[in-house]
């Protein structure tokens, strides 16, 4: 499964107090605009700034906190996530985080030393060059002899794609068979202009050709400043079964998750007494509701 999501104000708050994981890489939370503070069971914790980027991996089981954090003066957050399925023979990994940065590299300090890391820079791509119309950061994937540090747990690739001026085009490759889409952030573009005229304007998802012949996508820019992301997955020859937060492959599979949950096992072992430090803040600054 995949989505993305946004907020913009106190009452979409509530829905991110809490949530309990099981074999996702939920990763991948950008922030486009503002930033996001976090806490999970296994003690890592932090604030995602605008540009910045977490990647995720919920692994055998986390118990994850996040709540957009709302600064006086500064922009709304604003923000994307992206919700991709593990392989099943990673799905009983241990939780781990890999972040990027937008501006420079910065310790990020966990609950051990072995947890203290260091989280990268968004590398970006420049294929005419520095001075050029077009820019790609690479969150994760390779692009133009640029290759992003994330290493996912299963193929996939993330780019965002900021384009000048009207008429700025670049054609990226993708791996072929993969599934993959581009999602307007801002401003109007053509997706492979050579099999139509049609602009796509802002807010909108569009599903490539996964045909086995198709190895990338020509982007070209219909209005200047305009963004998109371009994301591109692995398929995986597997089940999918989802029951609230757990994505698994069978619902056998679900059903021993939830008895894990329940009795704090494999995974969960902190299900029953960790409490999010996040969580606790809001609600005594904003109440129950």
């Amino acid at each position: 499964p995949r989505s993305s999501s946004s907020w913009t104000g106190d009452s979409n708050l509530c829905k991110f107090l809490m949530r309990r994981r099981r074999h996702l890489l939920t990763g991948l939370q950008k922030m486009i605009e503002g930033a996001s503070q976090h806490e999970d069971s296994e003690g890592h914790k932090g604030v995602i700034k605008t540009g910045g980027v977490q990647w995720m991996c919920a692994g055998r089981g986390v118990i994850h906190s996040e709540i957009p954090l709302h600064v006086e003066g500064a922009k709304n957050p604003n923000g994307l996530q992206l919700w991709v399925d593990l392989p099943k023979e990673h799905k009983m990994s241990k939780p781990s985080y890999q972040e990027l940065d937008a501006e420079e590299y910065v310790v990020v300090k966990g609950l051990t030393e072995e947890d203290t890391h260091l989280a990268h820079r968004i590398p970006s791509a420049y294929p005419y060059g520095e001075d050029g119309d077009v820019r790609i950061k690479l969150i994760s994937g390779k692009s133009f002899g640029v290759e992003s540090p994330v290493r996912p747990l299963g193929g996939c690739w993330y780019m965002h794609i900021f384009l000048k001026k009207q008429g700025s085009r670049v054609f990226q490759d993708l791996p072929a068979g993969w599934t993959s889409f581009v999602y307007t952030l801002q401003g109007s573009v053509f997706v492979n202009k050579e099999g139509g005229e049609t602009v796509h304007e802002q807010y909108h998802t569009l599903v490539l050709s996964s045909a086995a012949n198709e190895t990338g996508v020509s982007i070209e820019a219909a209005s200047d400043d305009t963004e998109v992301v371009l994301i591109s997955g692995e398929p995986l020859d597997q089940g999918v079964v989802q029951y609230g937060p757990f994505v698994m492959t069978s619902e056998a599979e679900i059903r021993q998750t939830l008895r894990d949950y329940h009795y704090g096992q494999n995974g969960f072992e902190k299900a029953g007494t960790w409490k999010s430090d996040l969580g606790q803040q809001f609600l005594k600054e904003y109440g129950e509701h």
